[in-house]
């Protein structure tokens, strides 16, 4: 009798960048580096598809089109790595938005917040992360995905 299962790809993962990522390169790169936004989605295009999965990448500077696509990601991704920026410290919607889509989230800092301002040491966004990465860069991104990879299976 022929098998009758059919194995199915895996949901893409989501990949979000919050408010200034855009400037990535130019923007503080003593404290960012030089790597820029499009360096980063092609690590994350890379790892993920070296771990079988697609990646949908977005970056947004306006609050309210960040949760929309948190919105509208739902039974549509495996999971989603975020840097939220500086919406970490300050959005409570945020963090309400990122239960919405029901899968792990992995949250990344590019740097070392905790070695930052004090106001950078709060995030609403861990409490509902799986996990949280913080000062290896855009590396980081690279973690996030292979540790999000693990926790769907």
């Amino acid at each position: 009798m022929p098998d009758t299962e059919t194995s199915r790809e895996p949901l893409p993962i989501l990949l979000l960048n919050g408010p200034n990522l855009n400037t990535l390169g130019v923007r503080q790169p003593e404290v960012y580096g030089s790597a820029t936004l499009a360096d980063v989605v092609d690590l994350a295009e890379r790892t993920a598809s070296e771990l079988g999965f697609g990646l949908r990448a977005a970056q947004t500077n306006h609050e309210g089109e960040m949760i929309d696509l948190i919105h509208d990601a739902r039974k549509q991704i495996s999971g989603i790595v975020i840097n939220p920026a500086g919406w970490t410290h300050t959005s409570v919607a945020l963090a309400d938005a990122l239960v919405v889509p029901e899968v792990p989230i992995m949250e990344v800092h590019i740097s070392n917040v905790h070695k930052r301002e004090a106001f950078r040491h709060h995030s609403y966004v861990s409490p509902v992360a799986a996990g949280i990465i913080v000062g290896y860069g855009i590396r980081g991104y690279e973690f996030a995905i292979r540790r999000l990879a693990e926790l769907v299976g």
